[in-house]
């Protein structure tokens, strides 16, 4: 969430009705009416939204210019433990944490849970997001208006670059075009993807833009918009919004945004809903309802693309899905409370780095047992971190999605 947003007057009314209505809504997430269900081993079932095939469809061509998936049933399959493209296998582990109110990048080395440098950055920064060509680290600085750009050979970082309102940032896969998320402005902004510079302004209707994954094919993209809880639905060649709906939830406060591994299904993190839309992308019909936790924030998906990790910001837990069952099988709760919020997992696929939003701390996490491994004082604020290097042939942005 925009820790530092203040909504207009109309809008705040709004989220403030939402908030009213949220625990008697909230009792509506739990029920039949969103399509979940309880097995008999107790795990939690997603319904399929209406109309998945029953079995895995061919991907169609992909977005010209896109590499094509290595294997067309996983668009994770580059994502293996360990399978460090040459760009970086040389690269030093470490884990980039941009602190918003303290406008630093606290640098950890993942090896023994130390603090190893304070970068100074710009105002606000939100999310370290790794560039398509996976050569350097954007630092997200919102409110400074910059993009910082950091050489993770060195750690050191570079003259910032002038881009109005980043928030987020993501790349398209054919990695021709960056896509800021410029949430205050209300637009989506193609630029060229190594100057930074503004290509296309597409300006949205939605307020506070902030998420996104792609299709499979690379052909759309699914973007949340925060303050006003819709979705959008983006023609990546034609860089222009096709598709807008309202989520069905008084209050709904859409977050992070990623697809399933076999391309059927988008996941959208709601933090007011409690829970995670699953999405038909390609009808973009209206998405079902899978209840998590308390401030459902992050998702992050295994090495293995079993798995799929979702913070609860609000209770200081992490929600496990299983793609193949359908079902949330585990909740992990860190021993001391906390703010999980957004992150990444490690190149081995053993340990999931999580920020403590409103704690300034980092949380490791052991993915096997769900143990906590580390818990790291870094600045005020902490967001967005890049777990770097990761797996993948390219980025498509965020704090590391790759393909």
């Amino acid at each position: 969430m925009h820790a530092h947003r203040t909504p207009a007057p109309a809008l705040r009314r709004a989220l403030l009705a939402g908030c009213c209505l949220l625990a008697l809504a909230a009792c509506g997430t739990q029920g039949g009416d969103h399509g979940t269900g309880h097995a008999a081993d107790g795990t939690t079932k997603a319904a399929a939204p209406a109309g998945t095939p029953a079995a895995t469809p061919a991907v169609a061509k992909g977005l010209p210019g896109m590499p094509p998936l290595l294997d067309p049933r996983d668009v994770y399959a580059a994502d293996r433990p360990g399978r460090l493209s040459p760009v970086v296998k040389d690269f030093p582990s470490r884990v980039y944490v941009p602190n918003t109110e303290s406008d630093t990048v606290t640098v950890i080395d993942p090896k023994t849970y130390k603090v190893i440098e304070t970068i100074p950055v710009g105002r606000q920064p939100q999310h370290v997001v790794p560039s398509w060509d996976l050569k350097t680290l954007w630092v997200n600085n919102d409110r400074g208006n910059t993009l910082t750009p950091i050489d993770p050979r060195t750690g050191k970082a570079g003259k910032p670059v002038d881009v109005h309102d980043p928030y987020n940032l993501y790349f398209t896969p054919d990695g021709k075009y960056a896509v800021v998320m410029a949430s205050l402005d209300r637009e989506l902004v193609f630029r060229d993807a190594h100057t930074m510079k503004r290509v296309r302004t597409e300006p949205v209707t939605c307020y506070g833009v902030n998420h996104a994954d792609f299709s499979a094919d690379g052909r759309y993209f699914i973007v949340s918009c925060e303050f006003s809880g819709e979705l959008l639905k983006v023609d990546t060649a034609r860089m222009k919004v096709v598709g807008q709906q309202k989520l069905p939830f008084k209050g709904a406060m859409p977050q992070d945004v990623k697809i399933s591994p076999d391309g059927r299904r988008f996941y959208i993190a709601d933090m007011t809903a409690n829970g995670v839309w699953v999405l038909d992308g390609d009808t973009f019909a209206t998405p079902s309802f899978l209840p998590t936790g308390k401030g459902c924030h992050g998702l992050y998906v295994s090495r293995d693309s079993r798995e799929m990790y979702i913070s609860n910001r609000g209770e200081g837990t992490v929600s496990v899905f299983d793609f193949t069952r359908n079902a949330l099988t585990r909740k992990w709760r860190l021993p001391d409370g906390g703010s999980p919020d957004m992150g990444g997992v490690s190149a081995d696929g053993k340990v999931l780095w999580l920020s403590g939003r409103y704690d300034a701390e980092v949380y490791a996490i052991d993915t096997r047992t769900g143990a906590q491994l580390a818990r790291i004082k870094v600045g005020s604020g902490p967001h967005g971190l890049a777990v770097y290097p990761q797996p993948g042939r390219y980025s498509l942005g965020h704090t590391g999605v790759f393909r």
